[in-house]
């Protein structure tokens, strides 16, 4: 049996390619949307990718299921479980898709895939026992998780609600959890458990880093785990506490991945733009500017205005997610060797549109033709406290809730940042907005972005760290 984790560091997502050695058959388990990636390192290992599988409908990224049956004339194996509210719309009726229900079990070459009903993290979600056969094995050596078992952590059960505006579905979401952990304990210790994500996700609390675990491990170790011990009630209370607020985009993600994504095709090869060329797009309306400069001082200083930062790091997608709107057109401040890794992150959260790019050594001759550079004004916690108390002044905290509840400056408005784009009408419009968060990254994209919707900004490019008086 080939296995192989393959990771997408920026998401912290993990696909999976399973491949039986004999018949070079192979299939790919929660791929993302630029399929092209897979096939390659499958062409790579003398395998060919005939299925792909699913462990749910995420929220995070667009899937590249459809595309691989579309496109590449593969089978799908998608869930059926979670009632008629949480299927593929985009399957119904497809001859290339099988339906799965818990206990179902099909083959891939030699390997044998068991259908586990694991929901809690949403509906429908399933997990996949691993068995290699060809090679004379009776039982399963791994669990493919998803969203369901993490290490560390059990998948968030509450975004049906916080993030896809499901109302009243947290609670029970938690308690079709509990039932699903439940299980963990009946596995058998041995057992590898590959999971959909690691640290970084937004889809658990407190994901651990390392690649994948064992039952047994989280069965001894995992706080989630041990709050199962404690009973249902205790565990609801444990699993809804302090889950960060979800991205503005997943609620897109989620319906879009619902009724099908748009098949990608290729990649979109944006065209290289001179100064002449930024200075057409920076007017036009119907297109958005996205800065990745690594310098945010150097962004702070001067660029195109109403320009969005968003550096190439892993918060990329996340910032790009909640920020831009997918029918623009976008334009890349970017370097040309940064530039297949922008596109893919940006068609990976259904930003397909990305028209033009531009080093940015090009913004010299932006303003050489009569391109207006705009600059926000940096201030640190000092100057802050200087002036919290002035009535044209409000300080915006971008930190998340559960951050901003352990330690706060005095009148102080908070709104995450992944959630700032669907909360602008509580701003102050009258007040120049004192704009911080924990190092001054989140608040670099956050104050870019307000400065774009019209708000007077001052970002706050400090560490969060002032112990003077003025903390609620």
């Amino acid at each position: 049996m080939f296995f192989r984790q393959i990771v997408d560091d920026k998401l912290a997502q993990h696909a999976y390619l399973v491949g039986c050695q004999r018949t070079r058959q192979a299939l790919i388990v929660d791929p993302e949307r630029d399929v092209d990636r897979y096939i390659a390192i499958a062409r790579r290992e003398g395998l060919r990718i005939t299925a792909a599988a699913e462990t749910h409908i995420h929220a995070d990224f667009l899937s590249g299921c459809r595309e691989l049956v579309e496109r590449y004339g593969c089978r799908a194996y998608l869930s059926a479980e979670g009632g008629p509210d949480w299927q593929y719309e985009w399957a119904a009726g497809h001859d290339s898709v099988t339906r799965l229900r818990d206990g179902d079990d099909f083959t891939v070459g030699g390997i044998g895939f068991q259908v586990l009903h694991t929901p809690g993290h949403t509906p429908e979600h399933i997990s996949f026992l691993i068995t290699d056969r060809g090679s004379g094995a009776d039982g399963p050596m791994g669990m493919v998780s998803g969203d369901f078992v993490f290490v560390g952590d059990l998948g968030r059960p509450d975004l049906l609600e916080s993030a896809a505006g499901h109302a009243g579905e947290m609670e029970p979401s938690a308690r079709r959890l509990y039932g699903s952990a439940l299980g963990v304990f009946e596995l058998p210790d041995y057992l590898r458990i590959w999971p959909g994500h690691g640290a970084g996700s937004a889809c658990g609390k407190a994901l651990g880093a390392i690649p994948d675990t064992t039952a047994g491990y989280e069965k001894r170790f995992s706080p989630a785990l041990a709050a199962v011990r404690r009973g249902e009630d205790a565990f609801v209370s444990y699993i809804l506490e302090g889950q960060p607020e979800p991205p503005q985009y997943f609620g897109r993600m989620k319906e879009e991945n619902r009724r099908g994504p748009a098949l990608l095709g290729s990649l979109p090869r944006p065209r290289r733009l001179s100064g002449r060329d930024l200075l057409a797009a920076a007017g036009n309306r119907n297109t958005q500017v996205v800065d990745t400069r690594g310098d945010r001082v150097g962004y702070y200083a001067g660029h195109i205005r109403g320009s969005l930062y968003a550096p190439l790091n892993k918060s990329f997608p996340t910032i790009a997610g909640c920020y831009l709107d997918p029918a623009s057109a976008i334009v890349l401040i970017c370097r040309m060797e940064e530039l297949d890794g922008a596109v893919r992150d940006l068609v990976r959260i259904g930003i397909d549109r990305v028209t033009g790019w531009a080093p940015p050594e090009e913004l010299a001759a932006y303003r050489a033709a009569g391109g207006e550079f705009a600059s926000i004004e940096v201030i640190d916690f000092d100057e802050v406290e200087r002036r919290r108390g002035d009535p044209a002044m409000q300080v915006l905290d971008v930190r998340r809730a559960a951050e901003f509840a352990e330690g706060r400056l005095e009148g102080a408005c908070n709104i995450a940042h992944t959630r700032l784009a669907s909360r602008l009408e509580e701003l102050p419009r009258d007040k120049r907005l004192l704009v911080h968060c924990l190092s001054g990254a989140r608040a670099s994209a956050a104050a870019s972005y307000l400065e774009g919707q019209g708000f007077e900004v001052s970002a706050v490019n400090d560490l969060f760290s002032y112990v003077g008086g003025n903390h609620a």
